[in-house]
């Protein structure tokens, strides 16, 4: 585990346009999120782009997002994104949904290279739905982002959304097959159900983890829409378009960077991973 310290976070525009219209295929995709829940990003960027390398953000000095102002996650974002933009990175996916919800222009406004973003990727999946819920935290939730992103893709749909404040404690404790979680999955759930969606919107990065949960208690009626898997799918898409696929065959680099408590950040990461997280540096604000 290595330790990097980086003082001047300010990137120069100029010169990064410059580097944005020459970045080969062998650059990284660059993942940024408030903590952890961006890895299952990751793990789907991994497993649908195995020759691809990553370089992931997680800034868990500062995580949770969801309790803090517009202007406050609008700056921690920007500042993230200029940090993954000085390591020359090919392509920008925003993993948080608040963050998200929050900052996405922001960030493609600053970007010289392409952004991505997981509530867009969710809206898109789901857009053949025609009942649809969405679950997430509050924050979330209570941004409408996704239903107005939904809506810009199936303005005849009809959105029902659920906040579910207690599943990301519940995944960061492991319990993804527990009764309690199930319990907890069928209270939140049944106001939707009740709506008899069709589709169901994972609207958080930790809610992956859940899926098979999720999907007993929905039933086999329902479609769930992983907007990690989204993600990868949209991700690969830009970059074949873009030319600027890696061909492989050698092996991708994986790089972690977090603000604060990298011994946690590897445990519970590598649980959402389920491969062994190595190359975790400390980055000081």
């Amino acid at each position: 585990m290595s330790s990097t310290a980086h003082s001047s976070l300010t990137p120069t525009l100029s010169r990064m346009g410059e580097r944005g219209q020459t970045l080969g295929p062998n650059r990284s995709i660059g993942v940024f999120d408030s903590g952890i829940g961006g890895l299952t990003v990751v793990r789907a960027l991994m497993e649908r782009l195995p020759f691809e390398n990553i370089t992931y953000f997680g800034d868990t000095a500062r995580v949770p997002y969801g309790v803090k102002s517009v202007e406050t996650i609008s700056h921690f974002t920007t500042q993230i994104a200029e940090f993954l933009l000085e390591k020359e990175v090919k392509l920008l996916i925003i993993a948080c949904n608040t963050m998200a919800a929050v900052a996405a222009q922001v960030v493609r406004d600053l970007s010289p290279v392409p952004v991505l973003d997981v509530i867009d990727a969710g809206a898109v999946a789901a857009k053949n739905g025609k009942r649809i819920g969405v679950i997430g935290t509050p924050t979330t939730i209570n941004s409408n982002a996704y239903a107005r992103a939904i809506h810009d893709y199936a303005p005849d749909s009809r959105i029902h959304s659920q906040a579910c404040a207690l599943f990301v404690p519940l995944v960061e404790e492991g319990w993804l097959e527990h009764e309690v979680t199930r319990l907890t999955a069928k209270e939140y759930l049944r106001p939707l159900l009740a709506e008899q969606i069709d589709t169901l919107v994972l609207g958080c990065t930790h809610y992956p983890l859940l899926k098979p949960l999720l999907h007993e208690v929905s039933g086999p009626g329902v479609q769930l829409v992983d907007s990690a898997e989204a993600m990868a799918e949209q991700a690969a898409a830009v970059l074949n378009e873009k030319g600027l696929a890696n061909p492989g065959p050698t092996p991708p680099r994986y790089d972690f960077y977090v603000t604060d408590v990298p011994l946690r950040f590897q445990t519970i990461g590598e649980r959402f991973l389920g491969r062994t997280l190595n190359n975790v540096h400390v980055v000081k604000w």
